[in-house]
């Protein structure tokens, strides 16, 4: 492997002309300071690591030198040093509040679909509720104050007539809510729609997709989630919190030109934004630092890590602050369990882990096989008209069913809790024994009631609507999260097994494998840690996520004590969804969505770098630049001619001898710098990539040197390298291209498409798939 003399290329000048010895024509050397949108790049590309690295090292050499001349450029690199915490509290502060904002608003929305509170309109039920003093306790969800929609318009509350009146306002409700969502989406901010982690991953991969982290994307993105989420549809606010807070790191990062003008250090922002918001999310700061570390991040050095934890705890503050949920928590699945769990549970803890790495398996397979069909057919032409039908769907068939026309965060939530002595839920509907004397704590198990078996059939029910409706709900063209629905799959089936496990100890304790711990009379199974447990496995199953999901649940419900069940379930999870597939569901629409995203997966083929590299046999040979014999009018035809985003310059074309790599971009920006402020360039002038221009007679045109924007230590590898040490090369240096080289000479270049493309042919996947530089 061979590397090169470096010299940055970092700007242009507009330096004077220098007359030189017998007549020579003047000279011009560029790049002896920043021009605008030198070292940028276009929409759509790779960003070169390598090089925004030795940029902001330059420019923290530059800033440690001049703090040493005066007092003020000392405070300004104090100011610069500070700037990376600055950034950070202020993403900590205004995603923390839009969360709170979103929380709130989704509340009210959710309940306006069933009614309104007379008193205050901007009040939800519970909010409605508490504040009357006409409420008891029994009934604390009726209140005069609240009133459904039948109620207020026909004064009846009971009847048939009522029901189908609070029907059809549901529905109506839910289809006008996701009508503006995906219209505002579709007219302001297209970016808007959809989870955004898949994308969020990519741009922090080193992609660019110019306009994804913008202004209105932040602002469009936030009305349509409060839309989205409040419709009913099967979807979450979660993964486009990510997304929203994602989006706050970008608008702060163009404050500071450390950040704004290199796209590197912007990546290393970006990466503390997304543990950020999934701090707000799930009020999990620490769950959210290793969430993006895990899953999302690409580049994460141990500098970002202590600016993710400061930006995520300034977000749990905030949210916390705004007490969105009026529990003074951060989130509205706490719970407190007081039955310690036994080993002989781990057996339905790991079937439930079974279930969500096939639950998992089988919605990938099923929600990309949908979306493909939705990419390649006429449907994906309809994307309001499919929104409509789903959200029409989704409602008629959500109301009949309590479990489903509630919120799914209110569903999880009553999933988890545990039956104490004044739950008045249909899943605690347990018959009592009249001499029962023991704390309220610690409420022995008992025979279910009526009430018990209906809310199992419901939920039933219940569970084949969320795993059928959500697969067709993800990916539509509205903000749409995973998180919630996955967990509400997996906290009901977890419910009905944690039932089922209850009653089996409560009427067989005789059994073998309850004898040893669960005496008659005994609280032995919590059902709800059941449910916890399964929520973990489903979202396991589908995202592949294990460290930071065990560290989310338990940061979640602060069911500390149950951190060995939850990990059981995860590593169970993955290793059944990864037996058929390990891509989780972010991976495969990277994949579906064509994004140039390098996994972490290892390259096992027998393949050299010879076999990949361009030109291929037959092809063109190789677009190149001559150091020293090119005029202004072949660079300009090589570039309009060609689209790649740079070209390899060699000493001449019979040596093919390697002297650098120059960028498309710096190349058209230098030229047409120089064709604006000196008059002397034209289209004969001659191009020099060297140290020293030689003697030209009076009569040739000003030439132009562009040594300092040429790349002279581009990476080589030789024609004989494995691609497995090529693959790992790009992966961990994040570079965009390599030249191939045998004793110096250029054979070839190696591009990251070229990687993509040759990884998914091993695996016989289309390799044009791959639709992005």
């Amino acid at each position: 492997m061979e590397r090169m003399e470096s010299v940055e290329a970092d700007g242009i000048s507009n330096a004077t002309p220098t007359e030189e010895m017998n007549g020579a024509g003047n000279l011009m050397d560029f790049l002896d300071e920043p021009f605008p949108d030198v070292g940028t790049y276009e929409d759509f590309h790779t960003i070169d690591w390598l090089r925004e690295k030795s940029r902001d090292t330059d420019r923290h050499r530059k800033i440690t030198h001049k703090s040493k001349e005066s007092i003020w450029e000392f405070i300004k690199s104090l100011l610069d040093a500070w700037s990376g915490w600055v950034v950070m509290l202020l993403i900590g502060l205004l995603s923390g509040t839009l969360a709170g904002v979103i929380d709130l608003a989704v509340d009210w929305m959710t309940d306006l679909k069933e009614g309104v509170c007379l008193s205050a309109f901007w009040y939800s039920h519970e909010q409605c509720c508490w504040t009357s003093n006409e409420t008891t306790f029994d009934d604390r969800d009726k209140c005069p104050q609240w009133q459904k929609w039948a109620e207020l318009m026909t004064g009846s509350t009971e009847g048939g007539g009522a029901y189908v009146l609070n029907y059809f306002l549901y529905v109506t409700w839910a289809l006008f809510f996701s009508f503006l969502a995906v219209s505002l989406v579709r007219v302001f901010a297209p970016y808007a729609c959809g989870s955004g982690i898949p994308e969020i991953k990519t741009i922090l991969s080193g992609f660019i997709i110019r306009g994804y982290l913008g202004k209105w994307t932040l602002l469009i993105k936030t009305v349509t989630l409060v839309l989205a989420v409040s419709s009913g549809l099967s979807l979450g606010k979660e993964g486009p919190l990510v997304h929203v807070a994602c989006c706050c790191g970008n608008l702060f990062c163009s404050l500071f030109s450390k950040y704004s003008k290199n796209e590197g250090k912007r990546r290393e922002v970006l990466s503390a934004a997304a543990a950020a918001g999934v701090s707000v999310a799930f009020g999990a700061p620490i769950g959210g630092v290793l969430f993006s570390l895990e899953e999302v991040s690409y580049y994460f050095p141990l500098k970002t890590l202590w600016r993710s934890f400061f930006a995520a705890l300034v977000a749990a503050f905030t949210l916390r602050s705004i007490n969105p949920f009026g529990n003074n928590r951060l989130v509205l699945f706490y719970v407190e369990y007081h039955t310690p769990w036994y080993m002989a549970e781990l057996v339905p803890f790991i079937l439930l882990g079974v279930f969500g790495g096939l639950w998992g398996t089988l919605f990938i397979r099923a929600n990309i096989a949908w979306c493909r069909r939705r990419k390649t057919t006429r449907l994906g032409k309809y994307p309001v008209l499919e929104v409509i039908a789903v959200t029409g769907i989704t409602a008629v068939l959500a109301f009949p069913n309590p479990y489903t026309r509630r919120s799914t965060s209110q569903l999880i939530s009553e999933l988890f809790n545990d039956c104490g002595a004044l739950e008045s839920s249909q899943l605690c509907d347990y018959y009592n024994s009249p001499n029962m004397t023991r704390p309220v704590d610690d409420i022995p198990d008992r025979p279910a009631g009526p009430g018990v078996y209906t809310a199992l059939w419901q939920l039933a029910l219940a569970l084949i609507f969320k795993i059928v409706i959500t697969i067709f709900t993800f990916g539509m063209k509205i903000p749409s999260g995973l998180f919630i629905p996955s967990m509400a799959v997996g906290a009901i089936a977890g419910r009905i097994v944690g039932i089922a496990v209850e009653q089996m100890a409560y009427h067989h304790h005789d059994w073998i494998i309850f004898k040893n711990w669960c005496r008659p009379g005994a609280d032995c199974v919590t059902p709800g840690l059941y449910a916890m447990v399964g929520a973990a496995a489903c979202l396991g199953g589908v995202t592949r996520m294990t460290v930071s999901l065990v560290v989310i649940m338990f940061e979640l419900t602060g069911g500390l004590e149950y951190i060995v069940p939850l990990m059981a379930a995860a590593v169970t999870s993955k290793w059944v969804a990864d037996a058929f597939n390990k891509e989780g569901i972010y991976e495969a629409h990277i994949r579906l969505n064509g994004y140039p995203y390098l996994d972490q997966d290892e390259f096992t083929h027998r393949t050299l770098a010879t076999d990949v590299m361009r030109p291929r046999r037959n092809d063109p040979p190789l677009a190149v630049l001559t150091q020293d014999s090119t005029t202004v009018e072949d660079v300009e035809a090589l570039i309009k001619d060609t689209d790649y985003n740079g070209f390899p310059v060699v000493m001449s074309r019979d040596s093919e001898r390697l002297i650098g790599f120059v960028q498309r971009r710096d190349l058209t920006l230098a030229i047409k710098t120089a064709r604006g402020k000196q008059d002397g360039v034209v289209s004969n002038s001659m191009v020099y990539f060297t140290e020293d221009a030689p003697q030209l007679p009076a009569s040739c045109p000003q030439p132009l040197k562009l040594r300092r924007i040429l790349n002279l230590s581009p990476f080589t590898v030789t024609d004989h390298t494995p691609m497995e040490t090529v693959v790992d090369i790009f992966r961990k240096l994040g570079l965009r291209q390599c030249l191939v080289t045998r004793s110096g000479r250029l054979l070839g270049i190696i591009t990251k498409k070229d990687v993509l493309r040759h990884m998914a042919q091993m695996t016989n996947q289309d390799p044009e798939s791959i639709m992005f530089n």
